[in-house]
């Protein structure tokens, strides 16, 4: 008798995962999300899954990829909140004249900007 061998991934997977899965008649358990807020929540948290995925790649092939899987799960976020290609063109414009973009490639080593908000991990304590 051979072993089973299960993986749990308790994660928001596409739609075609399950049948791949069977098709290599591998078994597999999944549900469908009933709830908006769940699904939701499951989305923001694939975002991180696949971002940290694609600043892993290290070829063009990997990157476009990587990027499909990422930008699904924006397209996904974008219906289900209801934004228009003009409100994601208009959100684009106002953070571009208000951060610029990576065209003079500035890296930051420190600022004394101590009241700036940061969504990034401190990497040192402000004196």
């Amino acid at each position: 008798m051979s072993e089973i061998t299960r993986v749990y991934y308790n994660k928001l997977v596409r739609d075609n995962i399950p049948d791949m899965i069977r098709a290599k008649r591998e078994q597999c358990e999944s549900r469908q999300i009933a709830d908006v807020q769940e699904f939701q929540q499951e989305l923001f948290k694939k975002i991180k899954e696949e971002a940290t995925s694609l600043a892993m790649v290290r070829s063009k092939e990997d990157f476009l990829g990587e990027y499909a899987d990422l930008m699904m799960v924006f397209e996904t976020i974008i219906k289900q909140l209801d934004i228009s290609p003009e409100d994601v063109a208009e959100a684009r414009k106002v953070n571009f004249l208000n951060k610029g973009g990576y065209k003079h490639q500035h890296f930051l080593i420190w600022s004394e900007d101590v009241g700036y908000q940061s969504n990034e991990s401190p990497q040192g304590i402000p004196l």
